[in-house]
């Protein structure tokens, strides 16, 4: 409760604290230390035997913050005079640039999708608004209809944290929500579905995974080998933008970014295009043992 009302975390973020906080019980358990009178030394040995299994430098960020957040709620309710925590060093953030299609494999995708199927206008409806108005998964799954503002061409996104944000539906992503609506009510609704955007078969809100899948299915349908997630579709939206020439802080405002050093990896995404424009075209680079 305290990571969600007061640090806004959201509900997957609080889950993989959870997660963290039972290894660290666990750890400190087979020691037979309390966790309320572990030490700065104790805590990093903890840390350096998770590091061991988690390798990946996000988790490992993940878990750091996860013990900082426990120890600030001891110390705010008065269970410890002081954070051994404090001095917790984070790791360095690994820079990982995203995979992103190009504009022909979008279109691939698009066309890969049947419109005769009962689904048809759906997934369409699903590949226009994650690619044309950068939204997380989880943030498509929960929209609302009565969140989204038709005369204004807006709509109301609850991102990370419950932080509220208003993102433009683009003309495209309009035409397509709107002829999903007009099946979407042939379809039977489940009892308190009705507000959701986007439904199964059976009535109830999508779910990640089913979107997972269903572009999973799309991208094998047109072709196309990347390792694809419906997150693929949001960094090409971003990359896209930027390579048109939007201004990084309009972008970090579409996306729901907090920082905008979170939004700079697509400036790395495009330094890699020069590079290998650069070692495609350059005459230089075609003499061999030059």
């Amino acid at each position: 409760m305290y990571l969600k009302m007061e640090r806004g975390l959201s509900e997957n973020t609080v889950l993989a604290y959870d997660r963290d906080l039972d290894k660290l019980f666990a750890y400190f358990d087979q020691r037979g230390i309390e966790p309320v009178h572990a030490t700065l030394e104790q805590l990093r040995e903890f840390i350096q035997t998770t590091f061991s299994v988690a390798t990946n430098s996000r988790t490992q960020a993940r878990v750091v913050a996860g013990v900082r957040s426990f120890y600030r709620f001891l110390l705010y309710h008065n269970y410890l005079e002081q954070d051994p925590s404090e001095l917790l060093e984070s790791p360095r953030k690994e820079l990982h640039l995203p995979e992103v299609l190009t504009v022909e494999e979008i279109d691939r995708i698009v066309a890969a999708i049947d419109l005769s199927s009962n689904e048809g206008h759906r997934n369409r409806a699903i590949i226009e608004m994650l690619y044309g108005s950068g939204l997380r998964v989880s943030e498509l799954v929960n929209l609302k209809l009565s969140n989204i503002y038709y005369q204004e061409h807006y709509m109301l996104i609850e991102g990370k944290g419950a932080k509220q944000r208003l993102v433009p539906i683009s003309p495209v992503a309009e035409e397509w929500f709107g002829y999903w609506l007009q099946e979407r009510a042939q379809w039977p609704i489940k009892p308190g579905a009705e507000d959701y955007a986007f439904l199964n078969r059976r009535g109830a809100p999508l779910t990640r995974v089913m979107v997972f899948t269903i572009i999973k299915r799309l991208c094998l349908d047109a072709g196309i080998r990347k390792n694809i997630s419906p997150h693929t579709l949001r960094h090409s939206f971003a990359t896209h933008m930027l390579q048109n020439g939007a201004d990084l802080r309009i972008i970090q405002q579409l996306l729901g970014h907090e920082d905008i050093s979170t939004t700079e990896i697509y400036t790395h995404v495009e330094v890699q295009d020069l590079r290998r424009a650069i070692l495609q075209y350059h005459p230089a680079n075609k003499v061999v043992g030059r």
